[in-house]
């Protein structure tokens, strides 16, 4: 007997959710329905998959694969709904699209009035998300593609270019080293250069791009920002210098704050690759490339 993809999706429910109840509740199932699901699907593996204990419910080591290897399963599952569906009409009906924070308020006012008017049947959903649970979600099935930016890690994806997106310096508007007309990766490492803080991609692409080091000091006098608003007005306080892409700076984010711009001075093309990248195998391909096709006079 194999699992079916109902206790599958149970399992899952109940590893989000770590409770009968609410995995129950989730899958619109009583929670007598659910558990007996579990039961079959243990039965089936020939193993438990969850411990339960007063403080909810745990998975074992092989529930804990079971999720991993079902996520996949439902994933493909869930393609091959959406591919009938979507047969001889790409980009029509749900499509669920995550967005870093570095480019959602840029390219989606832009994108988005493109997207209407060439796929009036599309029922777009947005999730805006740092670059890693991004991916997560195209993993898992959560999501059908993510507009990302390289370099990162994309094992298990494919992607399709959507445009190439120039770093440019950026120093507080009075600040000496904006009398120069291009200004070095050095010059701003030596200038009190701000990034983002971890866990937003563009930091390690300033980082990579630029051949830059991570600034370096006490834990009192380091500074990060949280967004790229919020870098602009600690660059425009006079805290430090930094990077921001050419596509905040054409949206206008830097117009209002007491900021200079420049060029950086590299020996190489100082710029992240914007793209949209779907799981490796996806029914989703086609959309994607065709996503980034109209994405592309947008960005």
């Amino acid at each position: 007997m194999l699992p079916t993809l109902r206790q599958l999706q149970y399992l899952r429910l109940l590893a989000e959710h770590g409770s009968f109840s609410r995995a129950a509740e989730a899958a619109h199932v009583t929670q007598p329905t659910l558990s007996a699901g579990i039961q079959e699907l243990e039965r089936a593996l020939d193993a438990p998959v969850v411990d339960r204990a007063r403080s909810g419910v745990i998975l074992t080591s092989v529930g804990q694969e079971a999720v991993r290897r079902g996520n996949d399963i439902l994933a493909r599952a869930e393609d091959l709904v959406q591919a009938a569906k979507a047969a001889g009409q790409p980009l029509t009906g749900r499509f669920r699209l995550g967005v870093i924070p570095t480019i959602a308020p840029f390219l989606l006012p832009r994108a988005l009035p493109l997207m209407r008017e060439r796929f009036p049947k599309l029922k777009l959903f947005l999730r805006e998300d740092l670059t890693h649970r991004l991916i997560d979600g195209l993993k898992t099935g959560a999501l059908d593609a993510a507009l990302i930016a390289l370099p990162y890690d994309v094992t298990g994806l494919e992607t399709a270019e959507v445009s190439q997106d120039e770093l440019m310096a950026m120093a507080p508007a009075n600040h000496p080293i904006t009398a120069q007309a291009r200004i070095s990766a050095q010059t701003l490492q030596d200038n009190g250069l701000i990034l983002l803080e971890d866990g937003h991609c563009l930091r390690e692409q300033a980082l990579s791009v630029c051949g830059l080091h991570p600034p370096r000091g006490s834990d009192d006098n380091l500074f990060a920002a949280t967004s790229l608003h919020t870098l602009v007005q600690m660059v425009g306080s006079g805290l430090g210098v930094s990077l921001l892409p050419a596509m905040a700076v054409a949206a206008g984010l830097a117009e209002d704050a007491p900021v200079a711009i420049r060029p950086i001075d590299t020996e190489t093309i100082s710029s992240r690759t914007i793209v949209v990248a779907w799981r490796a195998g996806s029914s989703r391909g086609v959309e994607g490339r065709l996503l980034a096709e109209t994405l592309r006079p947008a960005a």
